[in-house]
């Protein structure tokens, strides 16, 4: 038998991308079905308002038209849950604003349904939505943050008052308020974390059918997570039996944790398609997704760092009014808490920490978890901070950093975490070498010679990833089970099957899990299939997202480990020998107690065979399944290095170069991360200079609602990219695994805003970093 090469650890090319280059991708809105309908909804233009009446007479009238739905039909169906309870300062449960799958007396944020269209055809449901006639009493609206909580502003939800959700906080107030009164320098800085909008290339899809005989609801949704949607439908909903609820998520066009949350339209699609019995399908449109996908970020902090005479850390306070929105989403509430607070060590010994977060009501979209979720609203405070201290104190901002990098690991934060494994010196060193940061001088100068401001700026992080240890979350909240499964079956010819709780869209999994199992099992890759997304095929799992992959990966390692091990017993009785002298190795098993080898196919086959076990002692076969739960999160770290070139008579900014040394513990295919690491830098670099969601001051209008309006990076705007890896494994999991989809968009946006404020010489200046905000810090600086 022919070795096989190892995979696992290479850079082996996506075993997806041949179907996805050549068109080949099935995505939710290729399905069609028979009997196929379309949906489509009718949003209120109005960020406040109360609907006085609705009038469909026209619109069912319509060609093609079978329904129209509108908030009367649905209220029967219990309001929609955030799944994460947040309990503040004084021990009041959040406040929950109800939020219906349809709008029925009062809309809150532009864009919320209002009803909802079934036709048959997506051309007469879309027409029909302007003949829906609403009649709307206009109340006033309230937008930013830093207001929504003053006496007199508007309302949202009586339950509750000034608009506040919660009032939580993290960490010891009364050491921070000590390190504060004795410390040689106190730093203050106030900035925002600008909303996003995720902008997946794939907008949300779903195409649901009932099947009114065997009561069987079948759903096909651009989804992270299908076997979790599976449970919220069946348990929360009543749509259907769990057993009769079949829950696909084929390829998804990227998701960035927009996909992973709970949304009203689908859970209405889902019921209208019980109601007229035919299959019911909706695709977002673009602005759609604008005004409905939850949005990311929205934070303004002021944070205070205290430090000794040395430059060294003492403690940092953190008060952050965050943005949820007209709702609190499925996790929002967990996001500016403890997503967010307990990252607000970074990579540093800060003896003392602590932080208020007051979560406010406004009339916009709801805010849920976006690329990073919390971890780039805590670094980008942290890493702002530090380089503000190190400009004032006249220290290089490298240095300041290395000086108070935590040295030993596991390493116990002051907020939670215990991190577990890093060396944070080394991957600054890897950063200043593939930045050439000594060299930056002569640039900065030939730059000048260009009548070009140049700035460089370092961002150091580290994030919680690998979501799944369920012990650590249920004491936070937390109230479902974070494990992931994997069911391993070898086939008699040894070609394997492995079905995933895991849910790829753009993570490359059928690669990394087949270059696992190749390993494993010493088969070809190409002997090898993945399956994800199918309830009906996988019993149980949690999706992919706050890159977790680790967890389905481990689960996957264990299922093949058992398969190995029963394969020993099944080779011990075919060569006669005792079960404990019998090894596995590079696809071949082989006994101390005799010269017999015998390769995996040969084993496979036999535990198939007729008459192969003459005893009960092993059951016929080749299959196992296994659960994960991780004991802890993964602790990724790395530190991202910018430079900028900004013209001063426009305020134009260049990101001129970019290096990145990043720890993500053992990389199953550098390759893959390469990607990951380039795509997260690219949605950075966007936020840091081009992307904000922007509203109007007095009605809330979304006035950024398509590309036209919305800033977003480009090709030539993502300069030449240097990447770096250092190997801390993780104890987590028995890969040594750690997470790396989020590092990109963590590490970018400080490291950019950080190389501004360098070029300008100044304190501060706000994301997006446009040319219009620069040019008036170079002319406010000058005035």
């Amino acid at each position: 038998m022919t070795a096989i090469a190892r995979n696992f650890g290479s850079s082996v090319r996506r075993l997806e991308d041949k179907r996805f280059v050549m068109g080949m991708g099935r995505y939710v809105d290729d399905l069609i079905f028979p009997g196929q309908t379309y949906a489509a909804f009718v949003r209120t233009p109005y960020a406040h308002a109360r609907i006085m009446g609705i009038d469909a007479t026209e619109a069912l009238g319509a060609p093609g038209v079978l329904r129209v739905l509108t908030g009367a039909d649905f209220a029967a169906l219990p309001a929609m849950p955030c799944g994460w309870m947040i309990h503040s300062r004084d021990g009041e449960p959040m406040r929950v604003g109800e939020r219906r799958v349809v709008a029925i007396d009062t809309v809150r944020h532009v864009g919320e349904a209002v009803a909802v269209v079934i036709a048959e055809s997506r051309e007469a449901a879309r027409d029909a939505v302007d003949l829906v006639q609403v009649d709307y009493d206009e109340l006033p609206a309230v937008i930013d943050v830093a207001e929504a909580g003053d006496e007199g502003r508007p309302q949202l939800h009586p339950i509750a008052p000034g608009n506040l959700a919660f009032d939580w906080e993290l960490g010891d107030s009364a050491a921070v308020a000590r390190a504060m009164e004795t410390a040689a320098h106190r730093i203050t800085l106030t900035l925002r974390n600008n909303r996003l909008v995720p902008n997946a290339i794939e907008p949300r899809a779903i195409n649901a059918q009932w099947d009114p005989i065997e009561e069987r609801l079948d759903v096909r949704m651009t989804h992270q997570n299908p076997i979790g949607m599976r449970m919220f439908y069946a348990a929360a909903y009543g749509l259907a039996a769990e057993h009769k609820l079949r829950m696909v998520s084929p390829d998804v066009g990227g998701g960035f944790g927009s996909k992973a949350h709970n949304y009203p339209e689908e859970v209405a699609v889902a019921f209208a398609a019980k109601l007229v019995c035919r299959p019911v399908k909706w695709t977002a449109e673009r602005t759609e997704a604008f005004l409905s996908d939850a949005h990311g970020r929205d934070h303004l902090t002021t944070a205070t760092l205290a430090l000794d005479a040395d430059g060294r850390f003492l403690a940092i306070e953190v008060d952050t009014k965050a943005a949820m929105g007209a709702y609190l989403s499925s996790t929002g509430s967990l996001i500016p808490t403890y997503m967010y607070a307990t990252m607000l060590s970074g990579q540093y010994d800060i003896p003392a920490i602590h932080n208020r977060t007051r979560a406010y009501y406004t009339n916009s979209c709801p805010v849920d978890a976006y690329r990073g979720a919390g971890r780039p609203e805590a670094a980008y405070v942290v890493e702002r901070i530090v380089s503000l201290a190190a400009r004032k104190l006249g220290l290089d901002q490298a240095e300041i950093r290395r000086r108070n990098f935590i040295t030993s690991f596991p390493h116990q934060t002051p907020v939670i975490w215990e991190y577990d494994s890093g060396d944070y010196s080394a991957g600054l060193d890897q950063a200043l070498a593939l930045s050439d940061y000594a060299g930056f001088p002569a640039r900065k100068a030939e730059a000048a010679a260009r009548g070009k401001l140049r700035g460089i700026g370092i961002s150091a992080y580290v994030e919680a990833c690998g979501i799944g240890p369920t012990a650590i979350l249920a004491k936070l909240g937390g109230g479902a089970g974070m494990w992931d499964s994997a069911e391993v079956r070898v086939h008699p010819v040894g070609t394997v099957e492995v079905l995933s709780g895991a849910h790829s869209h753009g993570q490359g999994h059928a690669t990394t899990i087949a270059q696992l199992v190749s390993d494993k099992f010493g088969v070809p890759m190409d002997s090898i299939s993945v399956i994800q997304g199918d309830t009906d095929r996988i019993q149980a799992g949690t999706g992919t997202y706050g890159s977790r992959a680790s967890v389905g990966m481990s689960a996957t390692a264990r299922a093949c480990d058992r398969i190995v091990d029963k394969g020993k017993l099944i080779v011990a009785h075919l060569m006669g020998v005792p079960a404990d002298t019998v090894s596995f190795e590079g696809g071949i098993y082989s006994s101390t107690a005799t010269n017999q080898t015998i390769p995996f196919g040969e084993m496979a086959f036999a535990a198939h065979a007729a008459n192969a076990f003459p005893t009960a002692e092993i059951e016929p076969g080749l299959v196992a399944q296994s659960f994960f739960d991780p004991p802890n999160f993964t602790f990724p770290s790395g530190v991202h290095v910018a430079e900028v070139e900004i013209d001063p008579d426009t305020g134009v900014t260049e990101v001129v170069a970019f290096s990145a040394a990043d720890d993500f513990g053992v990389l199953a295919n550098p390759l893959i991360v390469e990607g990951q690491i380039m795509g997260g830098v690219a949605q950075g670099i966007g936020q840091a200079l081009w992307e904000e969601c922007r509203h109007d001051p007095e009605t809330a209008q979304l006035l950024t609602a398509s590309f036209m309006d919305y800033g977003m990076p480009r090709a030539d705007s993502i300069p030449e990219l240097r990447l770096g890896f250092g190997c801390s494994p993780s104890p987590s999991n028995p890969l040594g695994m750690k997470g790396c989809g989020e590092a990109g968009a963590i590490g970018a946006p400080p490291a950019i805003i950080n190389a501004v404020c360098d070029a300008l010489a100044v304190d501060h200046v706000d994301m997006p970093a446009t040319a219009e905000r620069v040019w008036l810090a170079i002319a406010g600086k000058a005035a």
